[in-house]
């Protein structure tokens, strides 16, 4: 496996929510910047911050101090909540402070798994721009670096760029009115416009593009230029919420690039949440957040995912696993999107049901056994071996994959895009459903490929992927639309108001920066 090493500098150690963070011992800098090595081992630090959650794995001497729970504060554990339990694909039977208050949707600003996604955020931003300050050409020749080791960490340097761009997307979707930092300072930072934001994002992309490597040449799991064009389809897929403007031939064009970049679908979709992902599906998946149960290791990330999917009558074993957390499943509203709900057999083939001993309704979201359990991530290879440890998961998660771009394609193209095709976007289409079913018989004409059928194929190719929230919102199905089992803390459902598209901005926050000011409706 080729893995970037998760092992970064002492002196980079900081455990606090400070949007100002600072190393605590920049006094020494000009002596550990002195050595080339120093450079990779921080930006090891930056793609850490997206998986790991702290200095000492899998807990000990966290990156943030807020909650109890160390594991809680995993980047992908937050997003995917937010992502994911907010919506029809996923609940969670735990009954920990705020965590049901999420499908609900009855959150406040108090909400703590809220607040550790926004300090999250800004963790990893902070951390890229003193990465960015600490390796400007200037600071590179002061400390007696050669043009030789300058030139790679140029390179450094733009993939920093990336990750504190990946960041502020996730911010600008998620609480939109955010402040903008790029630096680091001691004044209290100030909000920016969504626009403001979104430009910045746009700008970063774009100036990193040329910088970074072609497709699949980057070492595995840092990104490449790939990863810029995913990001970019995200971004522009999503103008008209974020802007207020239509960006959909842009979204075309980025599609269309990472279409040239060699990727190809996987023959195996379940092989995508396997342990042996990253060997087997490198072709499709286009920038993942590696994880590994020996030297990776976290309660977060697919460890999460893994184990709180288990439950009821699963036998963790034959999920790569000791145990299960028997805490998330999914609603009534994801199964029928697969199919007749009382011929599972017959499903979409992406369904990953496990229906023994389960209900297909939740009467009680406190029960697992109350809904279909969701066995789409496993710590089991391709050939039936379990991962290393039983704890810890192998399994990498896929930050971004090509069946997410064909998808996009098609919306884009049915959203009016000028330099789609709608034959192409259909030929797209239909390898994905290919893959699916191993034939032809999934395929459908172009007739039946409209807006309504392309959200629910997501659902079907994308579900506890991380993508179901921001879909909705870009579909007007989020709040004041769309109901599904327990939104609005009932059991039939019922709509909910539209402010809630936003998450607020932490209390937390806005009592130590009066700069701030809350998102409406909070």
């Amino acid at each position: 496996m080729k893995k970037l090493a998760y092992i970064f500098l002492a002196i980079f150690v900081v455990a606090c929510t400070d949007l100002d963070l600072k190393p605590e011992e920049a006094d020494v800098d000009a002596v550990v910047f002195q050595d080339p090595a120093s450079y990779r081992s921080y930006l090891a630090k930056i793609y850490a911050a997206y998986t790991l959650t702290g200095q000492q794995g899998p807990a000990g001497r966290p990156d943030i101090t807020i909650v109890n729970d160390e594991g809680f504060t995993s980047y992908i554990r937050a997003y995917w909540k937010a992502q994911e339990l907010t919506t029809d694909e996923a609940v969670i039977a735990w009954s920990d402070a705020g965590i049901r208050d999420l499908h609900y949707q009855t959150w406040s600003s108090n909400n703590q798994f809220m607040q550790v996604l926004y300090y999250r955020v800004y963790y990893i931003i902070a951390y890229a721009n003193d990465f960015l300050t600490q390796s400007t050409p200037s600071k590179l020749s002061e400390y007696g670096i050669s043009a030789a080791d300058q030139a790679v960490i140029e390179e450094y340097r733009a993939e920093a760029r990336y990750l504190r761009a990946l960041a502020y997307w996730h911010a600008l979707d998620m609480f939109r009115n955010i402040p903008l930092i790029t630096s680091i300072s001691t004044d209290l930072p100030s909000q920016a416009t969504p626009l403001e934001v979104f430009e910045f994002i746009e700008t970063e992309l774009n100036e990193v593009e040329p910088q970074l490597p072609d497709p699949m040449s980057n070492e595995y799991g840092r990104v490449d230029k790939g990863a810029v064009w995913m990001l970019q389809a995200k971004l522009y897929l999503n103008a008209e919420v974020y802007i207020n403007e239509s960006r959909y031939d842009e979204v075309i064009t980025a599609c269309n690039k990472v279409f040239g970049g060699g990727y190809s679908l996987h023959n195996t979709y379940a092989e995508l949440w396997m342990t042996d992902n990253d060997e087997l599906a490198n072709s499709e998946i286009i920038f993942a957040l590696a994880h590994d149960g020996d030297k990776i290791q976290t309660w977060g990330g697919t460890t999460f995912l893994v184990h709180a999917a288990i439950g009821g009558s699963m036998d963790p074993a034959l999920y790569g696993v000791g145990g299960g957390w028997a805490g998330t499943r999914t609603t009534y509203g994801m199964v029928e999107k697969f199919g007749d709900t009382l011929d599972i057999a017959n499903m979409d083939p992406r369904n990953f049901f496990y229906t023994a001993g389960q209900t297909a309704g939740i009467n009680d979201v406190a029960t697992f056994e109350d809904g279909y359990a969701v066995a789409k991530w496993v710590n089991i290879s391709s050939t039936g071996e379990a991962g290393v440890d039983p704890d810890f998961v192998d399994t990498d998660y896929p930050v971004f994959r090509l069946a997410d771009a064909y998808l996009m394609y098609a919306e884009a193209t049915l959203r009016g895009g000028a330099n789609g095709d709608m034959n192409t976007a259909l030929g797209y289409i239909n390898m994905i459903r290919e893959r699916a079913y191993g034939d032809t018989s999934g395929n459908i004409t172009i007739g039946e490929m409209d807006l309504d059928f392309i959200l629910d194929e997501r659902v079907r190719e994308l579900h506890w992927e991380g993508t179901r929230r921001v879909d909705l919102i870009r579909y007007g199905q989020f709040s004041d639309q769309g109901v599904w089992p327990w939104k609005g803390g009932v059991k039939e459902g019922v709509v909910t108001s539209s402010h809630l598209d936003v998450f607020p901005i932490p209390a937390s926050d806005l009592n130590v920066n009066p700069n701030l000011k809350q998102n409406e409706g909070y």
